[in-house]
């Protein structure tokens, strides 16, 4: 058991900082190359780095660039200023939420800090000898949603997160009659928003921005939507014993017992009621195939189940 938990936490993390990964790819590969700001903490670190490109002394621009933070044509790096602003959130969500809350928070921050340190670009180049395709900006908008919101939809349904508007949602929720997704979607939209003030921007660009959220925004739906989708069986079986028994101890779903009389036989009979994730139904019934290939199997897609081993109760 404890080997388990073990186990499942390291792939929590590995699968945390991949989707962090894609996350800093989208950014880096899609919406740096046409000055496109998308939202969150991200979009606001990249409004300042275009605001101070040309305005920082020789030495500073030096010392970002000894340290190889990736930076599109100069300014304070997206990595450095994201880094920052969520050092002074997490200290906001400690104090408020306390430390249950912001220790998952901590780990996001820190690996997506690195991945957006990295110039990915830069080492394409080392690596296959050209520059990495420059698309359209339109594709290169779809593609960066898709990213971004595959990576934060990985990050999310296993236990992360990237901090930034996640704290400052919670934040709003906790003190203002406002749901954390309508607080989350304010805080993207003021920071796309906030481009429009750059030099180079244009309202073109801020609609491409909006365009990203919405994308991303619509991906992280389905993305976890579809993992979280939930069967009922109802299992007749004489083997019921065997087959709960393998369900509890190979799947970790539980199995209720409920008493029923055959119509036409007039024979009481047990019949098995499993609710589980829609990713186990193979597996479910490979177990009852194995042990009574002749059972009679009835499976009804659920429309939400909440408690213990699925979704939080929640009225927000």
């Amino acid at each position: 058991m404890r080997n388990n938990i073990i186990f499942r936490t390291i792939w929590e993390h590995v699968a945390i900082a991949f989707g962090l990964l894609c996350y800093a790819w989208g950014w880096q590969f899609f919406l740096n190359p046409h000055e496109v700001v998308g939202g969150a903490v991200t979009g606001l670190a990249t409004v300042i780095m275009y605001g101070t490109r040309g305005l920082l002394p020789e030495s500073i621009q030096g010392f970002f660039d000894m340290l190889g933070m990736a930076s599109q044509g100069g300014g304070i790096p997206v990595s450095f200023t994201f880094f920052l602003i969520n050092g002074i959130l997490l200290v906001m969500s400690i104090r408020i939420f306390g430390w249950q809350f912001s220790l998952r928070s901590i780990f996001g921050v820190i690996m997506l800090t690195i991945w957006l340190w990295i110039p990915f670009p830069e080492l394409y180049i080392k690596a296959f000898g050209t520059a990495f395709p420059k698309f359209d900006i339109f594709p290169s908008v779809i593609m960066a949603g898709i990213l971004t919101g595959f990576g934060l939809a990985l990050t999310f349904v296993n236990n992360g997160s990237s901090g930034g508007t996640d704290i400052v949602a919670k934040i709003i929720n906790k003190y203002k009659d406002v749901s954390l997704g309508r607080a989350l979607m304010l805080s993207d939209v003021a920071i796309i928003f906030s481009a429009i003030l750059l030099p180079e921007s244009t309202l073109e660009k801020v609609i491409y921005g909006l365009i990203v959220m919405v994308i991303s925004t619509q991906t992280v739906d389905f993305y976890i939507n579809s993992l979280r989708q939930s069967v009922q069986f109802f299992i007749f079986s004489k083997k019921y014993e065997e087959i709960g028994q393998a369900i509890n101890t190979e799947l970790n779903r539980g199995v209720t017992l409920l008493d029923a009389k055959g119509f036409y036989s007039k024979e009481p009979i047990q019949v098995m009621t499993v609710v589980a994730r829609k990713s186990q139904s193979g597996d479910l019934f490979n177990i009852i195939k194995r042990i009574d290939p002749d059972a009679f199997i009835s499976q009804n897609q659920t429309i939400g189940v909440y408690g213990r081993g699925f979704e939080a109760i929640g009225t927000k």
